[in-house]
């Protein structure tokens, strides 16, 4: 067996896989986020442990892993966590949704002009490196004491093996790494007053990083099996339906939502905020656009109407006539990227009238996600042309009403497979399973059986547009 542990923002997923790639058994813990402050986004990374000890509980209760040959680890990106001398975090992890390095992106753009060349992205306060900045100029006894900073599958690496080491994949998100070179760069560095010292050494996706620590391998019942390097959880989840060569492509509507696209080279569209990252495999990369509230706004939507679950409110958005009684969501509820890259832009409901229910509500959140990424796919195929197919991926892609809008939305069409609501846990898994068994990479990272294929329809399509229009802009005049 081969486990993939996936640490996300709203839960850990840990999960199996056979010697062939099938799915034996998963099982998650919950997690939760801290917003002390106005567009402040955190985490404790000693909950990010309990709660993948728990998920790991779980799958022992299911049966025994006696026969654990590797692991693999994939988790959210771009958070900032800091450790003292004896490993302790400092203070809570500073995640990828979190707004408050506005000014230290400013600066780090005068100190390295750079940065957009050598990146491939755009200094945005979601990545991990202004995060730092702030550290140093907001909290500098943290930052004086901060001896190693890592990612957040990383630290559950170091929990698990005693080893610092991150992927390229994940890496490539904080601003540091010169994503054509795949390595650091001494400029991004010094300029977060950083050395190479105190962020983990750099491996590829299926290297081995170390190996499962005794302690934990008795409380688990498993052998001291290799743990790799594994991915960002976009890489990991795109290794989980097979995406690997170029043009391939997937989109995730998870808490965020993100359109990935395989590339056999080191491409950019930084102007529009577009990432240009490391994949997971020696010598891949990819492009991708991010919209940072995707899933999670029918989450915010349930809680701030009372609804009895999120499958209640899509089932009121299918009773809705398409154009949700004219109303308008734009779906910025923790700032935007691609293509904005706004910090500062805001949710809004426009068109509310005395007819509006909730049903009318949620339709409108899932146009309004649906035509975000349409904005984000419009300025990704600036990059790279549109692909011949897209996986879609993550909690949002269950529906098949939502992907059929998104479809709709986008104009292409969207596939549907199995695993595809565990493709980051499944990718690390197989990251695993081609470590171990160095087995060809085509027959690892196989195309999952497609479940439903959603085809765009033209006379939505073309609605869709005209509503894009009001939509975009709606976010123009709202932003002057």
């Amino acid at each position: 067996m081969y486990l993939g542990i996936d640490l996300g923002t709203s839960s850990v997923k840990a999960l199996l896989i056979d010697e062939e790639g099938g799915v034996l058994r998963s099982a998650s813990a919950g997690l939760t986020v801290s917003r002390p402050r106005p567009t402040w986004s955190e985490q404790d990374p000693r909950q990010w442990w309990s709660q993948t000890l728990r998920a790991l509980s779980v799958l022992q209760q299911q049966g025994p892993l006696s026969d654990l040959k590797g692991i693999g680890l994939s988790g959210q990106m771009h958070g900032a966590t800091v450790l003292d001398k004896s490993g302790e975090p400092i203070r809570p992890a500073i995640l990828w949704n979190d707004g408050r390095s506005v000014e230290q992106c400013k600066r780090l753009e005068r100190r390295a002009p750079e940065a957009s060349r050598v990146t491939g992205n755009r200094i945005m306060p979601g990545f991990t490196a202004p995060k730092l900045l702030w550290l140093a100029e907001h909290e500098a006894s943290n930052f004086e004491a901060t001896d190693m900073v890592l990612l957040p599958k990383d630290y559950i690496r170091f929990r698990l093996t005693g080893d610092f080491a991150s992927d390229m994949s994940d890496a490539a998100g904080t601003m540091w790494l010169d994503v054509g070179r795949r390595d650091y760069s001494e400029v991004m560095l010094s300029a977060c007053h950083l050395d190479r010292g105190r962020v983990p050494p750099l491996f590829e996706g299926p290297q081995v990083t170390g190996t499962l620590r005794t302690e934990w391998a008795k409380r688990l019942g498993c052998p001291r099996v290799p743990v790799v390097a594994g991915a960002g959880d976009n890489a990991a989840g795109a290794l989980g339906v097979g995406i690997i060569d170029a043009g391939e492509a997937m989109m995730s509507l998870g808490t965020s939502g993100t359109y990935f696209v395989a590339t056999e080279d080191f491409r950019q569209n930084a102007g529009r905020a577009v990432h240009s990252f490391c994949h997971a495999l020696p010598g891949k990369w990819h492009v991708m656009s991010v919209i940072l509230s995707a899933a999670s706004c029918l989450t915010w939507l349930q809680r701030a109407t009372g609804a009895p679950s999120v499958e209640c409110l899509l089932r009121e958005a299918q009773e809705v006539k398409d154009d949700a009684n004219g109303l308008y969501f734009l779906p910025y509820l923790a700032g935007e990227r691609t293509p904005h890259n706004d910090p500062t832009a805001v949710g809004v409901f426009y068109g509310l009238s005395h007819a509006v229910e909730r049903g009318h509500l949620a339709r409108a959140v899932l146009e309004g996600v649906a035509l975000a990424m349409a904005d984000a796919a419009e300025a990704l195929h600036q990059a790279t042309p549109p692909p011949s197919i897209i996986f879609a991926i993550g909690g949002g892609a269950r529906s098949p009403f939502w992907t059929q809008l998104l479809s709709d939305a986008l104009g292409l069409p969207l596939s549907y497979a199995e695993g595809s609501e565990v493709g980051p846990a499944l990718g690390a898994a197989q990251l695993a399973r081609y470590a171990v068994q160095s087995a060809d990479l085509t027959r690892v990272f196989q195309r999952p059986t497609i479940l439903r294929t959603h085809e765009p329809r033209l006379e939505r399509t073309d609605q869709l547009a005209e509503r894009r229009d009001v939509f975009r802009g709606l976010y123009a005049r709202l932003s002057s």
